[in-house]
């Protein structure tokens, strides 16, 4: 431009600031041959809004002559950067107030939980607006004072369409929906949020036939509206009606028919959430990764992998809720070939820094046993959380090396990451496994008294179990008096614990209780009647053994058949109790009489009874 005036330099700095290239319009501010009060303003407002506080201040300082718009910004920017005494200061040195500057520093205080402070100040103010009564409803009902709420929105001189909305809001989040409802039918003018706050509050009250029908009668139809319907129906278990709006109703989109798929998955009617998947015509992220997590939670892992090699097919990129959802499904896969391969897929597209896909990463390494390569990502995160350090920490614990989960362990407690429940389930379990008594009672007190964790279910189990590995048997039972003493019903868990132990050392008497006990919850539990036989006839109890298997025989209790498994050379192989089907079926018979000969000779040197205890237990495993 051959000429500029201050209107146009102002313009400029104006839209630097708009565009966010601040160092522009400090740099034009600066140059300005000539400046009036709106420059000033301008850069006020601008700095303020990236954060540059100082810069803020020293720009007001040293204006000559300010007008009302001048401190309104400084008292805005003060509020909108977090400092709202410095806001209170400016606007208790202001010279002339007008409305605005009331409302920005009551505002102010309401946002910030003061509310008793923006009573006072809203009580000083002479002339108020709409604005200044529509803030402080909204205050009072953010502060649940409802009540107080409703008495000063009934004193407002005007109301508008905002405060009718703020308070029918205010009654939707206090559960009172029958009192939005009827401040709603008594509103004289409607916009769409009244439509919005009435049909969010019929929904979660579970009228959803009233919030469809206030839904039909809509001015302008509201997509969002109407999948927070649908999500109604979903909440209150409804997924069959939900489905048959959205197929019989034009208003829904990709939102509606992923929450029907979520829906059927959370029922367990995984052929219905499948089926609605396929007949959607257009597919997102999202929906595929719900498939996929959906399918992992109801036991269909690796159909959910057939998903995920889909979604790639189709050039639909995988994010970070997706890979979470595909190494969760690995971790439970008796292979670590497709873990490894979306691994490295991870690290193609540069989602592996990401903390929840290397949590996840981490933890499936654990589960499949593989600890070196768990080890290796957790040593590789530039950061840990919570998360990271449980997986690392029972994955250890769960592959019996107790001394290295402790080990973690104490280089977690020197971080600031602090310790939760699963975290001491991870450590309780190390020292069972590492033979440590006097650090599990140490590690037990210190969550209780240090960290202030109420033990759970898990816990009792994993210190019960360390005691009673190691013979501890009396005081295992002296810890379930405490348990009992704290107010805690002893879980089934517990008492299988110590019935385990009981078992490896012959306590016959603790046993029995024990067992009883846990029938009494799980009477089905073919287990317990088995061992409990066995633990019969080792001490010559045999007449007490057929009891037990007439009862489990009354009872119609049959002993599941076992199933493991094993990889070799890439390639899974199933084993099932009393099926001979297996090609190979001979020769691994043979190969295990020879590691039971082997057994018997150089290890264990058993009794008798011990003999044919492992013969039987062969012969239940392969026929």
């Amino acid at each position: 431009m051959p000429q500029r005036n201050t209107v146009t330099w102002n313009t400029m700095i104006r839209g630097y600031f708009q565009n966010g290239f601040f160092d522009k319009a400090i740099s034009s501010f600066n140059q300005m041959p000539e400046r009036d009060i709106f420059s000033y303003n301008t850069a006020i407002a601008g700095l303020m809004q990236c954060g540059d506080v100082n810069g803020a201040r020293e720009v007001f300082d040293g204006m000559v002559h300010r007008d009302v718009v001048t401190w309104n910004s400084m008292i805005s920017g003060y509020i909108r950067n977090g400092l709202i005494n410095e806001a209170i200061r400016v606007f208790d040195d202001m010279p002339l107030r007008d409305v605005v500057s009331w409302n920005l520093v009551i505002g102010g205080l309401v946002t910030c939980q003061r509310i008793d402070l923006a009573e006072e100040y809203f009580k000083k103010m002479n002339d108020r607006d709409v604005a200044s009564w529509t803030i402080m409803v909204s205050g009072l009902v953010r502060a649940a004072r409802i009540v107080e709420a409703r008495e000063l929105f009934e004193e407002m001189p005007v109301k508008d369409v905002q405060a009718w909305n703020v308070m029918i809001a205010g009654y939707v989040e206090n559960g009172d929906f029958d009192m939005a409802e009827d401040l709603y039918q008594r509103m004289p003018v409607r916009d769409l949020d009244s439509w919005k706050q009435l049909i969010n509050g019929l929904v979660y009250s579970g009228k959803i036939d009233a919030a469809i029908k206030k839904f039909m009668e809509m001015p302008e139809k509201c997509q969002k509206t109407w999948n927070l319907i649908i999500l109604g129906f979903i909440r209150h278990g409804l997924i069959k009606e939900a489905h048959a709006y959205i197929e019989k109703c034009p208003y829904s989109n990709i939102v509606s028919w992923t929450n029907v798929i979520v829906g059927y998955f959370e029922i367990g009617e995984v052929r219905n959430a499948v089926k609605v998947f396929e007949l959607m015509n257009n597919r997102d992220t999202t929906v595929w990764n719900v498939m996929i997590f959906g399918l992992g939670e109801n036991d269909r892992g690796e159909d959910g992998l057939k998903y995920f090699i889909r979604m790639k097919a189709m050039c639909q990129s995988p994010d970070q809720a997706t890979f979470t959802s595909v190494f969760t499904i690995c971790s439970d896969l008796p292979t670590l070939d497709l873990g490894k391969q979306t691994h490295a897929q991870t690290i193609k597209t540069g989602l592996n820094c990401l903390i929840a896909i290397s949590n996840a990463m981490v933890t499936m390494y654990a589960r499949c046993g593989n600890m070196q390569s768990a080890l290796q990502e957790f040593s590789s995160m530039p950061i840990h959380d919570v998360i990271s350090w449980n997986s690392i920490i029972c994955g250890f614990a769960h592959h019996g090396d107790g001394k290295k989960a402790l080990e973690m362990f104490e280089r977690m407690r020197l971080t600031d990451v602090k310790p939760n429940h699963i975290t001491f389930v991870g450590v309780l379990s190390a020292c069972s496994h590492a033979g440590l008594v006097d650090q599990g009672r140490y590690y037990f007190d210190y969550m209780k008294n240090k960290c202030f964790l109420q033990p759970t279910s898990e816990h009792y189990t994993c210190f019960v179990d360390l005691l009673g590995r190691f013979g501890l048997i009396d005081e295992a039972m002296s810890f379930l008096d405490q348990i009992r003493t704290d107010g805690v019903e002893v879980p089934p868990s517990v008492w299988g614990a110590l019935f385990g132990a009981c078992r490896i050392h012959k306590n016959i008497k603790v046993g029995e209780i024990a067992g009883e006990r846990i029938l009494e919850v799980e009477p089905s539990n073919s287990g317990i009647y088995l061992i409990l036989a066995e633990m019969y006839l080792s001490s010559g109890r045999k007449e007490d053994a057929e009891k037990i298997w007439a009862r489990m025989k009354g009872n119609g209790i049959k002993k599941q058949p076992g199933c493991s498994w094993i990889e070799i050379n890439n390639s899974g192989k199933v084993f099932l109790s009393g099926d001979r089907s297996h090609p190979e079926f001979r020769r691994i018979c043979f190969l295990l009489n020879l590691l039971h000969a082997e057994m018997e000779t150089k290890i264990l040197k058993p009794s008798t009874a011990s003999s044919e205890e492992i013969q039987i237990s062969f012969d239940g495993c392969y026929g």
